[in-house]
């Protein structure tokens, strides 16, 4: 396979500059030289475990350098990292597991292995490594991303171009890194964009620091302590930092930043001016794309403020306006969004445990709602109703009711995303109860089950069930109710 291996190109830049910073995390920073030599002896433990090229590799640590060490060590060895998050439920991890198959998995209790081999953390002596011989390969795939279904059941979204520095170029260029400078990876990087930002920060040369764990206050003071060039938010996170005490922000140095890059979430326009107004509409970059990347667009603070509320024009792929029907709507039409990277274009992902939706020609929907304009340029103005987003994260009620269902005092339920202030929106559970339970007792319940950003934060009861006989449910009408009660305020 022809390209330039992360690897090597790590190796590279180790040799132009040995003790130049790599990675940062918490209070540990490694050089370039430290962390070559490191995440290459790591390659041979994972070598010795029976990790080779084409085998997955399940990492379920948290933000670390231990978690770059062994995304980097998969690389090295032609192997495929597949990061899931480590604050999910035993339950839920294991599916994810058992639909990854991996030949090891990093980070993740055994017993929620499957009888796969396990490395419970990576050593902090690697020594005993530092001789030992493996073979060397470029992954053909570059990443396995978990992600939730409308199913309720968990499903991996596969990226189909190879792990080499070409596939990661153009992308990095497009969204104006820094090469030499500070990249802050905010989010957790089980997740897709943290991960990619990680990457191709490394790549381009950048120290790249990286949060255990987003705090609004710590993230300013990071970009102020490292001199931070580009950073990644999603709108949730924007809010928190622009909540802060005014005094905290007109304090904190941020010239040096160039780029500040956000997505994953529709963002208040009052939000994205404000942060337009504080660092400049040029250093304001958004995206929109979904992890299998059939298409994306890109949009400027500067071009946001002609085509206010917009995600940008289309610069990889095609996407096209849609009635239910199927049929092209014309400018300004609100309709779902389909997307393809092109009519003869091979497919840029797979599925492991779902199927897209589809239709002629290679098109595919994410399930986003939304028109464009005579220019082009794309508006997001709702999702499907069975879907909500939680802080930027995707949350399908399905996989919430499917494990409030298994009460033995729930009859029958359904979950709608309600507006939250902070968070954006967060789940709300209607139930029909066969016995009386408490809130506590359901919160407690469902965190054995599913992701605590998943859970419910307030409950209702109806002593109607909520699905008819065929098991559909009136969901947009219900929240429609929901959201109704809350505008009239509580009864007299």
């Amino acid at each position: 396979m022809s390209g330039t291996s992360f690897d090597s190109a790590l190796r590279r830049l180790a040799d132009e500059d040995p003790h130049g910073p790599a990675v940062t995390c918490g209070d540990v920073t490694l050089s370039r030289s430290e962390l070559v030599a490191r995440y290459q002896r790591l390659a041979a433990l994972l070598a010795q475990r029976g990790v080779k090229a084409g085998s997955t590799v399940t990492i379920g640590l948290p933000n670390s350098i231990a978690f770059v060490e062994s995304m980097l060590a998969t690389w090295t060895l032609g192997a495929v990292p597949q990061p899931i998050s480590h604050r999910l439920p035993p339950a839920e991890r294991a599916a994810i597991v058992e639909l990854a198959d991996p030949a090891l998995v990093i980070g993740v209790p055994e017993a929620e292995s499957g009888g796969r081999p396990t490395l419970d953390s990576v050593p902090d002596d690697l020594g005993p490594w530092a001789d030992a011989e493996y073979t060397t390969a470029i992954s053909p795939i570059l990443k396995t991303m978990t992600s939730g279904g409308s199913t309720g059941r968990p499903k991996l979204i596969s990226a189909t171009q190879p792990a080499i520095v070409e596939t990661q170029a153009g992308f990095g260029r497009l969204l104006r890194f820094p090469t030499g400078g500070c990249v802050l990876v905010t989010g957790p990087m089980s997740h897709n964009a943290p991960f990619v930002v990680a990457t191709v920060g490394l790549l381009f040369g950048n120290h790249v620091v990286v949060m255990p764990r987003f705090d609004a206050a710590e993230a300013l003071r990071l970009v102020q302590t490292h001199r931070v060039n580009w950073f990644y938010l999603v709108p949730t996170m924007m809010q928190r930092i622009w909540k802060l005490d005014p005094e905290v922000r007109r304090d904190t140095d941020m010239s040096s930043v160039s780029v500040a890059f956000h997505m994953a979430a529709p963002c208040p326009p009052w939000l994205k001016e404000a942060w337009i107004e504080w660092l400049g509409p040029e250093a304001i970059l958004e995206l929109y794309g979904g992890t299998e990347l059939q298409a994306m667009t890109v949009i400027t603070g500067t071009e946001w403020l002609q085509h206010r509320g917009s995600v940008g024009r289309t610069v990889l792929g095609e996407i096209d306006v849609r009635d239910p029907e199927g049929k092209s709507l014309p400018p300004t039409e609100v309709g779902e969004l389909w997307m393809r990277r092109g009519p003869d274009a091979p497919p840029p992902y797979r599925y492991i445990g779902a199927t897209a939706k589809s239709a002629a020609d290679g098109w595919e929907s994410l399930g986003d709602i939304g028109y464009a304009d005579a220019d082009g340029y794309v508006y997001i103005t709702d999702r499907l109703a069975d879907m909500m987003l939680v802080g930027g994260a995707n949350v399908y009620p399905a996989e919430i009711e499917a494990a409030l269902d298994e009460h033995p005092a729930v009859r029958s339920c359904c979950v709608i995303g309600v507006p939250h202030e902070d968070l954006g929106s967060v789940p709300h559970a209607i139930v029909e109860l066969a016995e009386p339970v408490s809130d506590e007792d359901l919160i407690s319940y469902l965190a054995e089950r599913i992701a605590p950003y998943k859970v419910p934060r307030t409950f209702e009861r109806t002593t109607s069930p909520v699905r008819d006989d065929a098991g559909k449910v009136r969901r947009s009408a219900l929240r429609a109710e929901h959201l109704a009660r809350l505008a009239s305020g509580p009864e007299s």
